[in-house]
């Protein structure tokens, strides 16, 4: 058994609108709007790196309980957009927050890291006690080169999301999670070694639309659950029109699914927890009542997680 404890999220100062993002990309701003949703974004510094807001995010989130980073027993740092091929961001993130010893593994996932990342966590929580899931993202870097692709990159920001999972206490028990991959899609949605983001946008939508309802459907179906009966609904923040098309599928209201992606645009596998900080600010778990995550990124990769309050 395992339990979600604390959420913790960091977002760049810098704000850049749909007017600003317009001259960036060379899309007028309410056609950014209206195929994603998107309003602003945050935009990292230049001196500042993916490591730098994973261990912001991170201290947010220990900050918010009565644990200790010296007590970790492992952290998970995911993300498609980090500055190096090796090592990864997880190494340098442990040894900012103190630690000497303490295991880190680096999830180099787009999008859908952080479920992959706290679907591990639930399994490993037993014997490493403490884990810290942090994803952090500076896709700034990553949809402003040369070539740049003008749909793509108006669509993308900068953050950090972190989630603290623990074997034995927290303010919700992961009850189930369910993760899957198909690489036949590989190609439509990637990021060459120093080139640009490129995305064919008509087949994530496609496939997103149809595998995360039908990920969603069959956790809640094994766990003799309806979608009706669950609280909200926390997702990957990719793109609204996608969520509405999600909850459509499911039958239950949009405004079930917590929505920032107006303000934050799509900040790729941190999303999901800079969303689910927010909510959790805001009142979040209640006793015995049901609340669902899921993602859906590049590999394609997939899945949902169903929690609890306690």
């Amino acid at each position: 058994m395992a339990f979600l404890n604390a959420f913790g999220a960091y977002l760049p100062e810098r704000v850049v609108t749909n007017a600003e993002m317009s001259a960036l990309a060379g899309r007028d701003p309410d056609w950014i709007f209206s195929v994603s949703g998107i309003e602003e974004r945050r935009f990292a510094a230049e001196s500042e790196t993916v490591t730098d807001m994973a261990v912001k995010a991170a201290e947010d989130c220990l900050s918010r309980t009565g644990v200790t980073a010296t007590e970790l027993g492992l952290i998970i740092v995911a993300g498609g957009s980090a500055e190096r091929r090796f090592p990864g961001p997880a190494a340098s993130v442990a040894a900012r927050l103190g630690l000497e010893g303490t295991p880190a593994i680096d999830i180099p996932m787009a999008s859908a890291g952080t479920l992959f990342g706290l679907h591990l966590a639930a399994q490993l929580a037993a014997t490493h006690g403490y884990i810290l899931i942090i994803g952090a993202e500076k896709m700034s870097d990553i949809v402003l080169r040369k070539p740049r692709e003008a749909g793509v990159a108006a669509l993308f920001g900068d953050g950090a999301g972190a989630c603290l999972v623990s074997r034995d206490q927290g303010r919700a028990r992961i009850v189930d999670s369910l993760i899957s991959s198909d690489g036949a899609f590989a190609d439509d949605l990637r990021l060459e070694f120093e080139g640009p983001l490129q995305m064919n946008g008509r087949v994530v939508i496609l496939q997103a639309s149809r595998k995360i309802p039908r990920a969603i459907a069959d956790l809640l179906a094994r766990n003799h659950r309806a979608a009706a009966e669950i609280d909200v609904f926390l997702m990957h923040q990719a793109n609204l029109n996608l969520t509405v098309r999600v909850a459509r599928a499911l039958d239950v209201p949009a405004d079930r699914f917590y929505s920032n992606i107006r303000r934050y645009g799509n900040t790729s596998s941190a999303s999901m927890l800079i969303a689910a900080s927010e909510w959790a600010q805001g009142g979040g778990f209640r006793p015995g009542v049901p609340v669902v995550f899921a993602a859906f990124g590049a590999g394609f990769h997939w899945g949902a997680l169903l929690a609890e309050g306690v």
